[in-house]
């Protein structure tokens, strides 16, 4: 059942951009319980490889003469139409739904129609959502708890962004990601939430930090207020908007729920886990550095005040292998270490850099950064130069821009120029594939959101070959 605002007859869904990351998870689900999927992406990528495998129909060019029969020939009623909000306003396809009478939703609208009739756990913030919804559904999964999880990235343990319950009639939760971007988050009510940062981003939306935090307090007020908050330690938001079951976490700092003992290496991390009610001792992850541990650190607080015992959790954690593209692993010789990450805002990259320079503390390390979006580089730009800073190579490549459309003068080299380092290039791609040809490096790191993925396999190839 979808919610008495979306009929139950709904026989096919249609998805313009199904390849994004929160659009493929509801293609997913539609699919999986039967209901006709198809539907427009810009470009092919290993999601969509995937969907189509699944047996989701999927073209690459806005072309109205493209959609498939099956939903034209089906009455109005029984069709519904999802878009994300990346998609512009003169898309073809999105103006002859539109005009049509189409039963038309934007992504986060169907999430919520999806997730709100169950006990939703929702995690927030400007960066470590991804992560820390999917620790939360590998720990349900694990120890057999009722609930479907809609995530935000790729889980290397189910190699997808969802994870269904067997039994589709007697799910209790459902675990997701409360996506700021586009006030998505407030199309949601749930039973509990995590809330892991609210730092300033996505100013194209918002008018300033002020108005990010006023609307971070609307999600929060939308809590069920017998329900559950886990809140980052630090973070500045109006407490009256808290329910009244309100926890702190932090990495290392007092709170509510802390790490202390914490021990990284190359290949895991082991730490204690101080909770209101006494110590959680030897907590294993096989996924190293701090920001994995206070990620950890957040789920662990939400499975034990829902009732999951410690010994189980600790078993679960064990067991997770992390999100892809988020601290992962590519190349892990005794001769060079590669690992590839999504970091895309200054505080989350200062936040992965740190640990990657705290693991490998006599190491040089090398980095390839791509800026996404012109809003967020020109917002931010000495921002990301301190926090690349940290490295001591720098290949920097152009912006990403995703939705946007370029702004004069606002180029890569707004970061550049506030850089300290002294070894730094901006390069094309191409570029940087013939650099790491020539050099040899002792860790080697590529961030960012936009397309810099597609530099992965073919860096791990000429790694593989030295």
């Amino acid at each position: 059942m979808l919610s008495k605002n979306i009929s139950n007859n709904i026989k096919a869904t249609y998805f313009i951009g199904v390849g994004g990351i929160g659009m493929s998870a509801l293609a997913r689900y539609f699919n999986s319980i039967g209901v006709f999927t198809c539907g427009y992406d810009k470009t092919p990528s290993k999601i969509t490889d995937n969907l189509i495998t699944e047996g989701v129909k999927i073209h690459f060019k806005d072309d109205v003469n493209l959609i498939d029969k099956n939903i034209k020939a089906l009455p109005k009623d029984e069709v519904i139409v999802v878009y994300t909000p990346a998609v512009p306003t003169h898309h073809s396809e999105f103006q002859w739904f539109n005009s049509n009478n189409y039963k038309v939703y934007k992504r986060a609208e169907v999430l919520g129609l999806i997730t709100n009739p169950f006990k939703t756990v929702a995690v927030a913030g400007t960066h470590g959502k991804t992560s820390v919804s999917t620790i939360i559904a590998h720990i349900f999964k694990n120890t057999n708890q009722k609930f479907n999880a809609f995530l935000g990235g790729i889980s290397k343990n189910y190699n997808s962004n969802l994870i269904l319950n067997t039994e589709p009639d007697n799910v209790i939760y459902a675990v997701t990601e409360a996506d700021e971007f586009d006030r998505s988050f407030l199309q949601l009510f749930p039973w509990s939430a995590v809330v892991t940062s609210v730092d300033e981003d996505h100013l194209d939306i918002y008018e300033d930090i002020n108005d990010l935090k006023r609307t971070f307090g609307q999600f929060t007020n939308q809590i069920n207020k017998e329900g559950l908050l886990i809140i980052k330690k630090g973070v500045d938001l109006e407490k009256e908007n808290f329910p009244k079951n309100t926890y702190t976490y932090s990495l290392n700092d007092e709170a509510d729920f802390y790490a202390t003992n914490i021990v990284n290496d190359a290949n895991k991390s082991t730490f204690d886990i101080i909770t209101p009610k006494g110590k959680v001792n030897n907590v294993v992850i096989n996924i190293p550095g701090n920001l994995n541990v206070e990620n950890v650190v957040a789920a662990y607080a939400i499975a034990t005040l829902q009732g999951i015992n410690n010994v189980d959790i600790k078993d679960a954690l064990q067991s997770w292998k992390g999100v892809k593209r988020r601290f992962e692993y590519i190349v892990n010789t005794k001769e060079v270490v590669y690992i590839d990450d999504y970091a895309h805002h200054p505080e989350e990259l200062k936040s992965f850099l740190t640990s990657i320079k705290n693991i490998y503390k006599n190491k040089h390390i090398t980095g390839v950064f791509q800026p996404h979006l012109f809003t967020r580089t020109r917002d931010f730009a000495e921002d990301f130069a301190k926090s690349l800073d940290l490295l001591d190579t720098l290949y920097l490549l152009d912006i990403y821009p995703a939705r946007e459309e370029a702004i004069e003068g606002v180029t890569s080299k707004l970061i550049f120029d506030n850089l300290k380092i002294k070894s730094k290039e901006i390069l094309t791609k191409e570029e940087v594939l013939k650099k790491i040809e020539k050099i040899k490096p002792e860790v080697l790191v590529t961030v960012g959101a936009g397309n810099i993925d597609s530099l992965v396999n073919p860096i791990k190839k000429i790694l593989n070959r030295k």
